[in-house]
């Protein structure tokens, strides 16, 4: 059998064994000793390796698991998770020339990525406002407004969802309503109807996913969220969308520039 790139454990250690083959196997992953896609040593070999019963080495594997580090495929075994991040750079994604260039944030900067976009799941709806949307929006709660509901995915895997609320006298009869808004997306849409677009408020917080978020998303055991609240405002100061959003955290790496002035 050939030499596993683990330690031996520490008999002194007051940590569990199964925590220590996972402290292994987790350290190999972060150092590169195991790459992303990577097959993990069998649960015979781990067994010989460490010296210890095979229900300590599935507790181990079950750690980094719910840790959202591997994935168990029937049949085939262990691999180490594979999905590429995508760099978002909040102070970029939205700037005015992926629009002109007929993109949309989230297919310019998943193509710098090197990955290949697509959007499902798409729908559009007409509905009263929730009171949240509704102050964001400046409207009276109840107002309708136009609802673009869609899920986003890299490579085949889905990594992203959002839903999109925008005044129903602005969206309702234009291309918004379409599933297809067109080259550039609804943004792109927006200024062509005289709403340029001046800046974006957005907040962001970190959980563990709804059921079914973990469902849509395919959330591996222990992986969290982004839940990201966006409002995009005009030159004039108008609010003319509001987009909430939920990432896979494993899929994003959030990178911002901040001026010091």
């Amino acid at each position: 059998m050939a030499e596993l790139p683990f330690p031996e454990l520490d008999a002194h250690s007051d940590r569990a064994v199964f925590r220590q083959i996972a402290d292994h196997i987790r350290d190999a992953i972060e150092r590169g000793a195991l790459h992303e896609g990577d097959k993990l040593p069998s649960e015979a070999q781990l067994m010989q390796h460490y010296g210890v019963a095979r229900m300590t080495i599935r507790n181990a594997l079950q750690v980094l698991q719910g840790e959202g580090l591997t994935v168990a495929e029937h049949g085939r075994g262990v691999f180490v998770r594979s999905r590429p991040p995508v760099r978002r750079l909040a102070s970029d994604r939205f700037a005015r020339r992926h629009r002109e260039r007929g993109k949309a944030a989230f297919i310019a900067e998943t193509e710098e990525a090197g990955g290949k976009p697509s959007v499902d799941s798409i729908k559009v709806t007409e509905q009263p406002a929730s009171p949240d949307v509704a102050e964001r929006l400046g409207l009276a709660a109840g107002a309708p407004v136009i609802v673009r509901s869609r899920r986003y995915l890299i490579d085949g895997q889905p990594v992203e969802t959002a839903v999109s609320y925008l005044p129903a006298d602005i969206a309702k009869g234009t291309q918004i309503e379409q599933p297809d808004s067109g080259p550039g997306g609804i943004y792109a849409r927006l200024e062509e109807l005289g709403y340029r677009l001046d800046r974006f408020v957005e907040e962001i917080r970190s959980r563990m996913p709804f059921r079914d978020e973990v469902r849509v998303l395919k959330l591996a055991p222990g992986v969290s969220v982004f839940h990201l609240i966006r409002t995009a405002y005009t030159t004039d100061g108008q609010a003319v969308e509001v987009c909430d959003t939920v990432m896979s955290s494993d899929a994003y790496v959030l990178s911002y520039e901040l001026p010091a002035r």
